[in-house]
């Protein structure tokens, strides 16, 4: 049986896919939508794809998943080797105890081949809406891990902090490969906070690699220990150009909610991007084909080789699946592969 932290590349760095499962296309019914999702990623584990992250948010126009859980039991029972993970749950949002029993529970039905990722979350009308304080986040996501943590171990000694009560009660069932408890942040405070607390880190658009590191160094952690997952927002394909002018549109839908809703600060503080162009110009996403990919995700692992797991968006928002597995197969065939051979060599 394979061991719940091998992949296909053996000890080397995971390649996956991420998914928010947004549909804001008024045809395309949901159902049919997750049916085709699931199709996909079942389909881009034969064709060697390692991990399949999901994230979440709540009341979205477009059904932004809010309930990943969910979809990554679906997505354990489709497949047999890849890793599953949450990149990210706003874990303030919830019960740390639900949390800790869903996680276990995908843990055990997926032959602990799931990984819990959270992290403090910004969007003020989830924390209003789910009747928390957005100013309490930080003290939240840490009492938070606290408790899954305690959960997982079956202790019944309790738990008692400032935003979370726990009676001195086990919580079962544990489970039998504990997840690990990553933590994604971008802000050098929540960095810091994320190497104190979590087994790893969640990175998003490689920014804070170094940042993450060097909050492990001053917290006395081994460096050389570290785990990154790293969020890629990147078009990989042959002509990414074409790709880019056809899809391009979907990213402007996509950055410009993330920005609305404050994921890069203060809403009425950071411009919208006008159009796609803008888009590449400002580097926040790259176009590539296979041997620009190929260089550049040599040189970033062999730089940073505690980045454990690279993954891509599988699709953007509206645009249609087959398109997104074009790139999947790209991916797959004509990049994943060479960077693994460089990499060997």
């Amino acid at each position: 049986m394979t061991s719940v932290r091998e992949t296909s590349a053996g000890t080397g760095p995971a390649f996956g896919l991420w998914y928010d499962f947004r549909n804001p296309v008024p045809d395309r019914p949901f159902g049919s939508f997750y049916a085709e999702v699931l199709d996909q990623i079942s389909w881009a584990e034969q064709k060697g794809l390692d991990s399949v992250w999901l994230t979440e948010h709540h009341f979205c126009d477009d059904g932004y998943s809010p309930s990943p859980f969910v979809l990554a039991s679906a997505i354990a029972q489709r497949t047999s080797r890849m890793r599953i993970g949450t990149n990210l749950i706003v874990s303030p949002l919830h019960d740390p105890v639900r949390l800790a029993e869903d996680s276990a529970t995908l843990s055990l039905l997926s032959g602990g081949r799931f990984d819990l990722g959270v992290g403090q979350g910004y969007w003020v009308r989830e924390f209003e809406a789910f009747g928390r304080k957005v100013t309490q986040r930080p003290s939240l996501l840490e009492e938070g891990v606290e408790v899954i943590r305690q959960a997982w171990s079956g202790s019944a000694a309790g738990y008692q902090g400032r935003r979370y009560r726990l009676p001195p009660l086990p919580v079962t069932p544990v489970p039998e490969t504990p997840p690990q408890l990553l933590v994604g942040a971008m802000a050098d405070v929540a960095i810091e906070r994320a190497a104190r607390i979590g087994d790893g880190f969640l990175s998003t658009q490689n920014a804070h690699h170094r940042s993450y590191l060097d909050a492990l160094e001053r917290l006395g952690r081994p460096v050389a220990d570290a785990r990154i997952y790293a969020g890629q927002w990147a078009i990989v394909a042959e002509d990414p150009e074409r790709v880019w002018s056809r899809i391009g549109q979907h990213a402007l839908y996509q950055l410009n909610e993330y920005i609305s809703w404050g994921a890069f600060g203060p809403p009425d503080e950071v411009p919208r991007f006008t159009d796609p162009a803008q888009i590449v110009e400002a580097g926040a996403y790259q176009l590539m084909d296979a041997e620009l990919a190929v260089t550049h995700f040599s040189g970033l692992l062999a730089a940073t080789p505690q980045i454990r797991d690279v993954h891509f968006w599988a699709m953007l928002p509206g645009e249609p699946v087959d398109s997104g597995s074009e790139r999947i197969a790209y991916l797959a065939d004509k990049v994943v592969p060479a960077v693994r051979e460089r990499l060997r060599a």
